[in-house]
């Protein structure tokens, strides 16, 4: 018997890193050995800890690598059933960059959490067509906006607005 989802609402965190045009995501399988789907690595947030916080533990943890944010986060609900026991989580998600881990796209990317699992650059367009199934439920819906939300960089960026430090309105100065 695999894991099996606790009868109690947990709260989860996941890091959707990209890597030429690929999302690192952890191979899910049935009790009987089938590939379900897959999912962005991420785990529980512990009491007294923040999202963010949570999210550079847990990859620290699997992959021994630092993360930074690169993007804002998108937050869900996720109700499911696996193996016949109903699950409930709340997601945050986060598009992010894995700073001192180099990557190839193509090979396999091993890591324990709890067991031996196997993760891999998954093309962006082939989840987004289901192939293979993106857990969990309702990312795949907000993939792209969540990917696409972040900070835009441009070649020609302009200066901020100069703002001014006096609290009161220009009139009264």
């Amino acid at each position: 018997m695999s894991w099996r989802p606790p009868a109690a609402i947990r709260v989860k965190v996941l890091g959707l890193p990209i890597l030429d045009g690929r999302l690192l995501a952890a191979e899910v399988y049935a009790d009987d050995g089938r590939l379900t789907g897959v999912r962005p690595l991420g785990g529980s947030i512990e009491f007294g800890e923040t999202r963010e916080a949570a999210l550079r533990r847990e990859f620290r943890e699997e992959l021994e690598a630092d993360i930074k944010m690169a993007g804002p986060w998108a937050v869900f609900e996720n109700l499911f059933v696996h193996e016949g026991t109903p699950g409930h989580e709340i997601v945050f998600a986060a598009p992010i960059r894995i700073l001192d881990r180099r990557f190839d796209a193509a090979e396999p990317v091993p890591f324990t959490d709890g067991v031996p699992c196997i993760a891999r650059w998954f093309p962006l367009d082939a989840l987004m067509r289901g192939e293979p199934a993106l857990f969990p439920t309702g990312l795949r819906e907000r993939l792209d906006a969540i990917l696409n939300s972040g900070p835009r960089q441009s070649s020609r960026s302009r200066p901020a607005p100069r703002r001014s430090r006096s609290p009161f309105p220009r009139t009264l100065r």
